[in-house]
């Protein structure tokens, strides 16, 4: 079973981060094997969280689409390529699969062999090559080893119906000679004595003791068999290598990680049923067959710090949502079954699990209640924040004195860290922290970033504008960037020209400026996108 994912929003910041890392350990001290992952690259403040407390940051995931992996498709089905047709053939029947990849020493993918192909080759090819392993025949004739010298046995197949001497003057037997014969004694020490590649024995026949003495001087292989001559002929042909029949060309093959939608698209165009599934070295891992795309496992999920599909990762809908922990309103997304949902009005979701830890009466180690502390200090702007609540506050107090941190102290260095735009071009400072709403099926778009020092943002406020216009054309009514400042406990606002007079109104301001300075506007969640709704609603 693949591990649970817990993972924030598409634009991690230090609480969802945190709360990736908190929740995924809580889960594994309750006996659920969960892994905390992001959804998009880190800032500046979660980097310093990360590397103050000693902790790596968390995998990228991409999505959580259904992949081949998550079906159960037919593992460790497949042929090596010295296995005999004859083997082929029967692993064929055995397994109810009509194409069969082929597979190397290392397991690596060559091509793929079906039904037909052997026995098109069967009927179109000569009939008369043999390129096999001694193990190959004894294994297609269910014969008995008398002689053996050679692993690998390559020759023309010759079955005497001539008389013995018309044999001799007619036949020439060399070390390319595969010899099929019943108990004709003369044709036998005719085929030792010029060295034949290998002589087949029929219906049981024993070689006499001096053609067995001259067999093992020359180094002649000798099988024997109880099969008559006419089905030990059609055997030795199915001893043939199966990688002399396979498919190299024109053969799809897929990876385990490939989207099942992609996939069963492709099925869908091909018509194929069966499909080799490779990994990403290239070693075959078995057949894919679509008729068993619906015995899937979506993979199983727990978001923290969002419940919205837009906020979310890809192929949300493709995967299980098992719970959810969250402190902002309730979003867009469904679930088919019941699930924990943990939805509280605190200011942090680290404060969620701050009691949750209490609740299960699990210890909070020393470097993780450093985490749930600097979630709490990101996301209640160091207690300032109107989102703050009594709990919030409790929760910071205990868990820095666990941490051993002066959270005042250690506050200000995060902030300062977080504070630095050195290296950010003004599109990825717009979207480090940004969130898409719709309000009366209207787009509307607000990022925020907090900063201790304003002035290099607001020199540069041209250039944020005229970033804010251009995006707006993306489909947005109104896009704006809040510049908080930490110090000051306000904000300031960018907006696109176009959506002055829905800020102007939303905030009650006339005559708004590009800008402006709010007092005591700190929350994205609680103070400001509540004004847009309630203007853009009405």
């Amino acid at each position: 079973m693949s591990k649970v994912l817990v993972f924030g929003h598409q634009k991690p910041d230090t609480d969802s981060v945190t709360s990736a890392l908190v929740l995924s350990y809580l889960k594994n001290q309750l006996g659920l094997d969960s892994e905390p992952r992001i959804l998009g690259d880190i800032n500046n403040e979660t980097k310093f969280v990360l590397d103050y407390f000693g902790f790596k940051e968390p995998k990228f995931l991409n999505d959580v689409r259904l992949q081949v992996k998550d079906v159960d498709y037919t593992k460790d089905c497949f042929l090596h390529e010295n296995d005999s047709i004859y083997k082929g053939y029967k692993y064929m029947n055995e397994t109810s699969i009509g194409t069969i990849p082929v597979v190397d020493d290392a397991g690596k993918y060559k091509g793929a062999v079906s039904m037909k192909d052997v026995a098109s080759n069967l009927i179109n090819n000569d009939l008369r090559k043999l390129n096999t392993s001694y193990d190959n025949l004894l294994e297609a004739l269910n014969g008995k080893e008398i002689l053996r010298f050679d692993k690998e046995i390559q020759g023309n197949i010759i079955s005497p119906s001539y008389r013995s001497t018309t044999f001799k003057e007619n036949i020439k037997i060399d070390k390319e000679s595969v010899l099929i014969t019943g108990d004709r004694h003369s044709i036998i020490e005719y085929a030792v004595e010029n060295s034949a590649s290998i002589i087949i024995l029929t219906n049981g026949v024993k070689m006499k003791k001096e053609h067995l003495e001259i067999a093992k001087k020359n180094h002649v292989d000798v099988i024997s068999t109880k099969h008559d001559g006419l089905t030990t002929a059609n055997l030795v042909v199915l001893s043939n290598y199966i990688k002399e029949k396979m498919k190299t060309k024109d053969i799809v093959y897929i990876n385990e990680n490939d989207a099942l939608g992609e996939v069963l698209d492709l099925a869908n165009k091909k018509k194929y049923s069966n499909y080799p599934v490779v990994d990403n070295d290239g070693k075959c891992l078995g057949v894919f067959r679509v008729s068993m795309a619906y015995s899937r496992h979506p993979k199983q999920v727990i978001l923290v710090d969002h419940n919205e599909k837009e906020q979310s990762v890809i192929g949300l809908d493709e995967a299980e949502i098992i719970e959810i922990v969250d402190h902002h309103k309730i979003g867009n997304i469904g679930t088919n079954m019941p699930i924990n949902f943990r939805n509280m009005p605190l200011g942090c979701t680290e404060t969620i699990l701050y009691l949750m830890f209490k609740e299960h009466n699990i210890k909070i180690p020393k470097k993780y209640a450093g985490l749930m502390m600097s979630g709490i200090i990101s996301d209640t702007l160091l207690l300032t924040s109107p989102t703050t609540t009594d709990v919030d506050k409790e929760a910071l107090e205990e868990l820095s004195k666990i941490a051993g941190v002066n959270f005042r102290e250690y506050g200000m260095q995060m902030f300062k860290a977080g504070s630095s735009m050195e290296g950010k071009s003004i599109s990825e400072i717009i979207h480090g922290d940004f969130k898409n709403f719709m309000v009366d099926n209207q787009k509307v778009g607000i990022g925020q970033v907090s900063t201790m020092s304003t002035e290099e943002i607001m020199s540069k406020q041209d250039e944020f504008i005229s970033e804010l216009n251009e995006e707006a054309n993306e489909g947005y009514t109104a896009i704006a960037l809040f510049v908080t400042d930490i110090l000051k406990n306000g904000s300031y606002i960018f907006f696109n020209d176009k959506a002055k007079d829905i800020f102007a109104n939303s905030f009650g301001v006339d005559n708004i400026e590009q800008g402006h300075f709010f007092e005591g506007l700190v929350s994205r969640k609680k103070q400001i996108v509540p004004k847009l709704m309630n203007y853009m609603d009405n």
